[in-house]
């Protein structure tokens, strides 16, 4: 109520901008018409198992996911990473526009279906160096926005980043090479592991590139007895650029 109550306020000191191009809005956390038209939201044809985009040929599954079956419930992702998209992670993670946070989770929301049951909220870790240089995690971030949007659980520190990855760019390494580097760096918080034993987890990202640091998170959930992971990112890689 006190939000709704100083928002004209807030309006009037700082007037609402697009984030992207600076254009006037009509709220905060919000996109002009143009970049909104910029977004590319996954199609109807995509893998059933990773939204990865399909050709209606392929029958439901990506030719990744049937040669290698994941080992998660699903992935959900709010855009394909294409320039706007990225703009956009740019801002919210290296600009520190945390304020975009609300914004980048209402996205997902809009497109994560109904899940039955209770789950709980679980962020992708950064390592410990890189959230002091940083100041914040972003995962974390959206965690915290879409727990709040859904009902659900937060668990911020569920898992934990053992070993510093970031110190190596992923974007420069294959798919193999990628997961060769992420094996054994994320585990559960021993603190956390009797509320993951037995639970639905949704884990969470800013944007899922070739699935390395998600499977990573994935098997130290699974490990600590979790009976479903299901991921949730704001932005999803294509295959063709990977």
């Amino acid at each position: 109520m006190l939000k709704q109550a100083l928002a004209p306020l807030v309006d009037l000191v700082y007037p609402p901008r697009c984030p992207l191009c600076g254009e006037g809005i009509g709220t905060q956390n919000g996109l002009c018409a143009a970049c909104w038209a910029e977004l590319v939201i996954p199609g109807e044809v995509l893998c059933l198992s990773c939204q990865q985009p399909i050709e209606p040929a392929d029958a439901g599954l990506c030719p990744q996911c049937r040669a290698h079956p994941p080992a998660h419930d699903g992935i959900t992702a709010a855009t394909l990473y294409t320039e706007p998209a990225k703009r956009l992670v740019v801002a919210f993670k290296h600009g520190r526009k945390i304020a975009l946070a609300a914004l980048l989770a209402r996205l997902i929301v809009a497109r994560l279906p109904d899940l039955a049951g209770s789950w709980v909220v679980v962020p992708v870790p950064l390592h410990r160096w890189r959230l002091w240089q940083r100041g914040f995690n972003q995962s974390a971030l959206l965690a915290t926005e879409l727990a709040r949007l859904r009902g659900y659980r937060p668990l911020v520190d569920g898992l934990i980043r053992r070993r510093n990855t970031a110190s190596l760019s992923q974007s420069r390494l294959g798919r193999a090479a990628r997961a060769q580097l992420m094996a054994g760096a994320i585990e559960v918080n021993r603190r956390r592991a009797g509320a993951i034993a037995g639970a639905q987890i949704l884990l969470v990202d800013d944007v899922v590139t070739s699935g390395a640091t998600t499977d990573a998170c994935l098997a130290a959930l699974q490990a600590a007895g979790a009976s479903r992971v299901r991921i949730a990112c704001f932005a999803r890689v294509p295959e063709v650029a990977l």
